[in-house]
């Protein structure tokens, strides 16, 4: 039965790759899209930061997931697997086609349509789908809001300055703001996983507290995420650096900056936020402070429809694998 438990554990830190390929973009779309760094140099900045994020920030985000969308002790192998064969393809799909959806959520609906299948509807956890809600509505306005007041504050204060100056200092610090949102993300979605192969073990009985972190689940965890970050995604990385606007070093401190802020809050309540909603926001706030057309806002309803089918697709898509393990098992 332990072959199962280390299959589905393999299958958890493929998806926390996955999760780092299509999110790569989060993290570095505006320091490339300003041309400030590389796209080489960019994930591996990013990377980095992504690994030592869990290490920093804690594993509240984990025991949500662990514990706050259902009960532990209500779950079993196959419906993880159903979850995490859920999130995967939903991931991988949309990397495809460069849309950056929410990781996150494709993994809690992979486990609330896991959860339907295997113990039904009513004994879903409110705790974990109440976080989960307030991520998404707060993440993507939060990030806008804080984007446009930052690059707002930018352009008062640095009104008189000449602009070529004002790039370049924006530059240099876009390295600073880059790690930063890196960092958070790694802190956030980094942790997603964790919780998930804590409930493999937990499930298996080979730990009895789901507060329980081992420490070599947190590396684990941490380096799929890093790797898949440092090979990410460059469909997604040219949608959000350069199709939803053209950003200046300072619009893209501001969005890194007023993004990773929403992200580290979120961290620190346990809230299992999207990364994707945080920066998008934050990149359209801080576009749009020159003026509204600056930002391509057909691309953004493209990618906010991304998001609102995103959980109950990988739920239905959870849902029936779920069914059909159960079945012949």
């Amino acid at each position: 039965m332990y072959e199962l438990a280390i299959g589905a554990i393999i299958a958890a830190l493929i998806f926390d790759f996955v999760n780092g390929f299509n999110d790569a973009a989060n993290s570095v779309a505006t320091v490339i899209g300003t041309r400030v760094l590389k796209p080489i140099y960019a994930v591996l900045l990013s990377a980095v930061a992504n690994f030592a994020g869990p290490f920093i920030f804690g594993v509240a985000v984990a025991m949500t997931i662990s514990k706050g969308i259902i009960n532990p002790d209500d779950v079993t192998i196959y419906m993880i697997l159903g979850g995490l064969s859920a999130a995967i393809t939903w991931g991988a799909l949309c990397t495809h086609f460069g849309l950056p959806i929410s990781n996150s959520h494709s993994l809690i609906g992979g486990l609330i349509g896991a959860g339907i299948a295997g113990v039904g509807i009513e004994n879903l956890l409110l705790d974990g789908m109440t976080k989960t809600l307030t991520g998404i509505i707060v993440s993507p306005l939060g990030g806008m809001a804080i984007g446009f007041l930052f690059a707002g504050i930018i352009i008062a204060v640095f009104a008189s300055k000449p602009p070529q100056k004002v790039n370049y200092s924006f530059g240099k610090l876009q390295l600073i703001s880059s790690a930063w949102f890196a960092l958070t993300h790694g802190a956030n979605d980094g942790q997603k996983v964790m919780g998930i192969i804590v409930l493999i073990l937990f499930s298996e009985g080979l730990i009895t507290d789901v507060t329980d972190v081992p420490i070599w689940v947190i590396l684990a965890a941490a380096s799929a995420i890093a790797l898949g970050t440092f090979f990410g995604g460059y469909k997604v990385i040219k949608t959000l650096g350069m199709k939803i606007a053209r950003l200046r070093p300072y619009q893209g401190f501001a969005a890194e900056t007023g993004g990773g802020i929403v992200l580290a809050i979120f961290a620190f309540f346990g809230i299992p936020a999207s990364t994707t909603h945080a920066i998008t926001g934050s990149i359209m706030g801080a576009g749009a402070v020159r003026r509204k057309r600056a930002v391509r806002w057909g691309v953004g309803k493209r990618i906010v429809f991304a998001w609102l089918i995103t959980i109950p697709g990988a739920a239905a898509i959870a849902y029936v694998v779920t069914i059909v393990i159960n079945f012949f098992v």
